[in-house]
């Protein structure tokens, strides 16, 4: 049976933009694939009562700081020169986030959904500008119209809030999050554990 690695994702997420590249270059070392889950941040947090670190942590001193200093030693460590913190950050996502799930029953969701991580966390693309974001999907040669009418169906709206809410029954709490059969690794410095447990 395919190992396979399950990417529960959001665009908002900073750090699922650095996992991204990481976790490919594990699943083409590991013979794996790559399966995204998209879900919506926000929703999760209402569920499980968690809030972003930034938020979370603001009150406890130099926890932020040193979460910033880990973040350049990862991105050092990887080579992900081309992150710039999205001046629009944090951003709303869902309507990114349907038309991820229209990509993925398109075929193309992969390609989308590194399509739009350089868009957001390297060129700084504000996703509320419609035309800015019809301009990604135009430059990457997606079907526009298809993607358009899939992202504005019930099945795929159902299917997002249905996302969330797994994968928080499933005991996720924030992203990235990614499982490996049942077992479940939160946070990007977790690809190490990934690998080792694909052999």
């Amino acid at each position: 049976m395919p190992k396979s690695i399950e990417f529960i994702f959001d665009f908002v997420s900073p750090n699922g933009y650095l996992a991204w590249g990481p976790l490919k270059e594990i699943a083409a070392r590991k013979g794996a694939a790559i399966t995204l889950t998209p879900v919506l941040l926000g929703g999760m947090h209402k569920l499980t009562g968690n809030a972003p670190p930034f938020v979370r942590d603001a009150d406890v001193k130099g926890k932020n700081a040193y979460a910033m200093l880990e973040m350049q030693r990862f991105i050092a460590s990887h080579g992900l020169t081309r992150f710039r913190m999205n001046p629009h950050f944090p951003f709303r996502t869902v309507e990114l986030q349907r038309l991820l799930l229209a990509a993925i029953d398109l075929g193309c969701g992969e390609a989308f959904a590194e399509a739009f991580l350089r868009a957001l966390w390297e060129e700084g693309l504000d996703p509320s500008d419609a035309a800015a974001v019809d301009a990604v999907i135009a430059a990457n040669g997606f079907p526009a119209d298809a993607l358009a009418e899939g992202s504005q169906s019930a099945p795929v709206r159902e299917r997002l809030a249905a996302n969330t809410q797994q994968a928080v029954d499933r005991g996720t709490f924030g992203i990235p999050t990614f499982f490996v059969g049942e077992d479940m690794f939160f946070g990007k410095e977790r690809l190490g554990q990934i690998e080792a447990l694909l052999g």
